[in-house]
């Protein structure tokens, strides 16, 4: 029987012997395992040597048994492997200078060691598969010079905000680990340095934003988890990001702005996701990616372009999902990737490639189409390319003479040992290679496949219809067809679709399949383009997309509301309104565009706010204002006014008169404000006596005082006021007694009327304001009527001061009535009238001889001079057109016209104003109008009014004009009288030439009195 072992018999020994021995006979045990073993210097018996490491692995040895490490570590030691033992506590403190790696993975460690003063210069520390629970940050403390830290295959379920101290980490490995949590911070104190994180096979379904504001980190693996999305939230802060790995994940979508914050990556890697749909803006801002895989997704939408930010890309992997569309459908899929080397497309059940679907691949060389049942591949579908290897394999082919092209391509490519392609139609060619086929056997008998003959078709519509889509297809084949519709190329389920089959013959028996989509009341979310896709044993077919829109017709949110505002207040109006597409906002002002605040920069329309401001509103700025809502279905509008107040105020500065006596003083009060002030008179402080020679025009702007006497002279006010406010104003008249005119110069025999002075005036005021409406014609005939037993005797005609102005056209003719005035049966203006009580007016003689008045005198001249010759005047008015206008439409009259005529006897006046009226170059737009007034109780005819004036007061009876009369025609000529030289020798003596006189209207000279002119009736 062979000797017990050793072992057995220390057993034994230590069984039968005290406590003392047995520990001396176990460190004895220890001493020569660790005694060095022959040519190894001071390396340990259990480890070996190989300076710089120190490899004391897989001695399955626990914590006491290393604790001659201690002192027995060869001095140039840098690298310390512990790893698969069963290590669960370290306390030993090493003795090392060189110490820089350690590696205790695959033990039974709870806590990160601690081997004493060497740790401060250890490097890497891996602790790969231990039972750590989490990440002590005072632990780590001792390690400042760590670069590389690997806790994977450890039981950690958080990272808190505290587990790490700041340390100039540069690799950190957290893989295989049950992390939950990351909490906001967490890597923060590591953020200067550190450049790879690893945090695969953890159970991250969500990262907090900014949880990586890494800037200097270039590689981070997030695979096998459970994120779900990939958004910017928590890729912020990663500008330096090269390589991004997030395979294994549930992922379903990218945010359209997901890669903002890492524009410099170059591989990507999304496989082994959820992805269904890649739209548009899915890889927006990663023009330096080269590599991404999306490979065993379920991708089945592609958005047209959604490659076109990845210009730099040369790998792209699409294995394993549902886009055969993006192959079988001229989309054009694949266009933007321009640098693109290696394509991969295996496994996507593509069934026919078209010639379109490589377009934009000019630098492809590798094309892997392996696991694809593809039946079809149309003429130079490949010609874009620069394909190097083609990986093709398809027993599905149909061999006709749409096919007859692939067979040579392949042999010119070089291509026939890498595919594998044999034919499947038609039958006697049914598993043969193509490149085993004859090119006389490419032949089309028939169309198997589905054609399509009527396509979809764009649509417009408005919200609520309902709206129809058509496809039909036919094919000669047997084989049952069926149909799915799609919008933006995702298939539609829960819809309502019609099909129906029927056989027809049309050069041969073909089965025509129809499908119709119905869409009942469709909204916005139904706008987009459809298209359905007939597909049989043979193959599928697309028809063309058809787009449809739906509309909806403006309403209005909110409407501006009528306003009114003082000036130099900020004007606010709102408008607002809803349609589909949104409709565009605009502004009228008074049915136009003209607004004075535009021009003037007053104006600001905020879009975002619904509003629309003027800034500093003026009078101009009142009006109408008009919102616009408008878009393609239609549009409307809402209407606001804006009312504008402004207290009383001055446009013109008040002027002093001094008139001689006898002339007609005009005072001015031009009044602005809104509401439009109301006028009042008062003449030196006290109320103003209205005489039959007070006369207010214009809505009271004008105060007419014919024949003015020194008694007239005084001082006026003009009080104006509304509702804001009022403002007076003084004018101070005087009247002056001194004629300039030679008494024996008025040779013409006329006398001033104040009355026809008042008609003048107001047909100035009325023509200007009427303009030529036909109403005011009517009514004037009308008046004509009612006074037609009336004639017109002793007519004259006078000249008013030029100093009425052409704004107070746009003011009205006359203020409301009081005592001088009465309504117009127009409705819509003023006339004026003379007093009931009469008038008689006589010369400061008391006499009735015939006075002429001097449109031309001289300033302070007596207009009014009861000498029959004339005296030249050179006074310049006031440059304002409508006191030119007045200038030129002074006439001479006698003034005794209504000596003995009741003021109710109009007819007088109305022929007066007929014969003003003839002239056109005084009215113009009336010159047609008054032919028919009567000039007297005897009717005249056209005939008669063309012959000349003289010719005329002849037949009435009238005495023949002193002077010549030019009529106011366009081209004025001079008509001359014989005796005329003699009986007015002063006129070539006067500084002033007659020509003033010419451009007078018509002046019928009258009889003496009154009476003589009712005899005549």
């Amino acid at each position: 029987m062979a000797p017990a072992p050793l072992g057995v018999l220390e057993e034994q020994l230590l069984g039968c012997r005290s406590g003392l021995l047995s520990r001396f006979i176990f460190l004895a045990q220890t001493a020569l395992l660790l005694l060095p073993s022959a040519g190894a210097g001071l390396c340990p018996a259990l480890c070996s040597c190989r300076l710089p490491l120190l490899d004391c692995s897989r001695r399955k040895l626990a914590a006491p048994s290393w604790r001659a490490l201690s002192s027995l570590l060869p001095p140039d030691t840098a690298i310390l492997d512990l790893s698969h033992n069963r290590l669960s506590i370290w306390n030993i403190s090493l003795e090392s200078q060189t110490l820089q790696e350690v590696k205790m993975n695959y033990n039974e460690l709870t806590e990160i060691p601690y081997f004493g003063e060497p740790t401060s210069n250890i490097t890497l520390l891996s602790l790969i598969h231990n039972i750590i629970p989490e990440i002590n940050a005072q632990a780590l403390q001792f390690y400042p010079a760590l670069e590389s830290l690997d806790l994977s295959s450890n039981i950690i379920s958080e990272i808190k905000t505290s587990s790490f101290p700041r340390m100039q980490l540069k690799y950190l490995n957290l893989s295989n680990n049950r992390i939950t949590t990351l909490e906001a911070g967490c890597f923060d104190n590591l953020s200067s340095s550190l450049l790879v994180v690893k945090l695969n096979r953890n159970r991250i379904s969500m990262i907090p934003p900014k949880i990586f504001k890494l800037p200097h980190l270039q590689f981070l693996e997030l695979e096998h988890n459970n994120l779900t999305r990939v958004n910017k939230g928590w890729l912020y802060g990663l500008r330096m990001l090269q390589q991004l790995y997030v395979s294994q994940n549930a992922i379903e979508r990218i945010s359209p702005d997901a890669w903002e914050f890492c524009q410099r990556l170059s591989e990507l890697d999304l496989s082994y996701n959820q992805l269904t749909h890649l739209d548009e803006s899915a890889f927006v801002g990663l023009s330096l990616l080269e590599r991404l895989n999306l490979g065993d997704n379920r991708v089945t939408h592609i958005a047209d372009g959604v490659f076109r930010f990845l210009s730099n890309l040369q790998t792209l992997d699409l294995r394993n999902n549902e886009i055969s569309w993006a192959i079988e459908d001229a989309s054009e899929a694949f266009a933007g990737l321009t640098s693109l080397t290696k394509l991969i497309l295996q496994g996507n059940q593509i069934k026919s490639i078209t010639k379109k679907a490589f377009i934009g691949l000019e630098s492809l060389e590798h094309l892997d189409l392996n696991n694809n049942a593809i039946m079809s591949i149309q003429e130079n579908a490949f010609s874009q390319t620069h394909l190097k290897e083609l990986i093709l394999n398809t027993s599905s082919l149909l061999c006709d003479c749409h096919l007859k092209w692939l067979l040579q391509w392949l042999v010119d490519k070089n291509f026939q040992h890498s595919v594998n392609v044999s034919c499947a139609h038609p039958e006697w060619l049914a598993g043969q290679s193509i490149l085993n086929v004859d090119l006389k056997d490419f032949v089309c008998d028939d169309f198997l496949k589905p054609q399509i003959r009527t396509h979809p078709e764009t649509i417009d519509a408005l919200r609520g219809m309902n709206v129809t889509l058509t496809c039909t297809a036919v094919s000669s084949s047997d084989s049952p067809m069926s149909t799915v519709w799609r919008k933006d190329s995702e298939i539609l389920y829960d819809v309502d679709i019609e099909n129906f089959v029927r056989y027809r013959q049309q050069a041969g028996e073909a089965l025509e399949y129809t499908s119709i989509l119905h869409l009942f009341n469709v909204n916005f979310t139904d706008e987009g383009k459809y298209q359905c896709i007939v597909t049989n044993h043979f193959g599928s077919n697309y028809s063309q997309k058809a787009k449809l829109t739906v509309n909806e017709m403006p309403s209005f949110l909110k409407t501006p509301m009528d306003l009114t505002i003082r000036t130099g207040a900020m004007a606010r109006l709102e408008c607002a309104a809803e349609g589909h597409p949104a409709p565009q906002i605009s502004w009228q002002k008074d049915g136009g565009t003209d607004f004075p605040a535009a021009r003037e920069r007053r104006m600001h329309v905020m879009p975002e706010d619904d509003v629309f401001f003027i800034a500093n509103v003026k009078i101009e700025d009142m009006g109408i204002y008009s919102c616009m809502a408008r878009n393609i279905a239609g549009g409307l509008s809402a209407n606001a006014s804006l009312t504008v107040l402004e207290t009383p105020s001055f446009i013109r500065p008040l002027e002093d008169k001094t008139v001689t006596r006898g002339e007609t003083a005009v005072l001015q009060c031009i009044a602005g404000g809104s509401p439009a002030p109301r006028l009042n008179w008062t003449k030196d402080d006290g109320p103003l006596l209205v005489t039959e020679r007070h006369f207010f025009a214009a809505a009271n702007q004008l105060l007419i005082i014919v024949d003015a006497g020194l008694d007239d002279a005084g001082k006026y006010t003009c009080i104006m006021s509304n509702t804001l406010g009022t403002e007076r104003g003084h004018i101070y008249l005087n009247v002056i007694s001194s004629p300039n005119c030679d008494s024996s110069q008025s040779s013409i025999g006329h006398e001033d009327d104040g009355w026809t002075t008042v008609g003048i005036v107001i047909i100035v005021v009325v023509c200007c304001v009427v303009g030529t409406s036909l109403i005011w014609v009517i009514v004037i005939y009308h008046m004509r009527r009612k006074n037609e037993d009336y004639s017109i005797t002793n007519t004259e005609e006078l000249n008013l001061p030029a100093d009425i102005p052409s704004y107070l056209s746009s003011q009205g003719t006359l203020s409301e009535p009081q005592e001088g005035y009465s309504n117009s049966e127009a409705g819509s203006h003023q006339q004026l009238m003379p007093p009931t009580n009469g008038y008689l007016h006589k010369g400061s003689d008391g006499g009735t001889s015939t006075r002429v008045i001097c449109s031309d005198c001289y300033d302070n001249a007596n207009i009014y001079s009861r000498t029959r010759e004339y005296c030249p005047y050179t006074y310049i008015a006031e440059e304002d057109i409508l006191d030119q206008t007045l200038s030129s439409l002074m006439v001479q009259m006698p003034k005794e016209t209504y000596l003995a005529y009741p003021p109710q006897d109009t007819a007088a006046l109305e022929s007066l104003i007929s014969s003003v009226n003839r002239e056109p170059s005084a009215f113009p737009t009336n010159h047609d109008r008054i032919n028919e007034k009567k000039l007297s109780s005897t009717q005249l005819s056209s005939e008669t009014l063309e012959r000349p004036l003289w010719t005329i007061n002849r037949e009435l009876g009238l005495p023949h004009p002193p002077f010549s009369q030019q009529p106011a025609h366009e081209s004025p000529q001079l008509h001359q009288n014989e005796g005329q030289a003699g009986r007015d020798p002063d006129c070539s003596a006067s500084p002033m030439s007659c020509h003033r006189l010419q451009d007078h209207a018509f002046d019928f000279s009258r009889t003496q009195n009154i009476q003589d002119g009712s005899e005549g009736t």
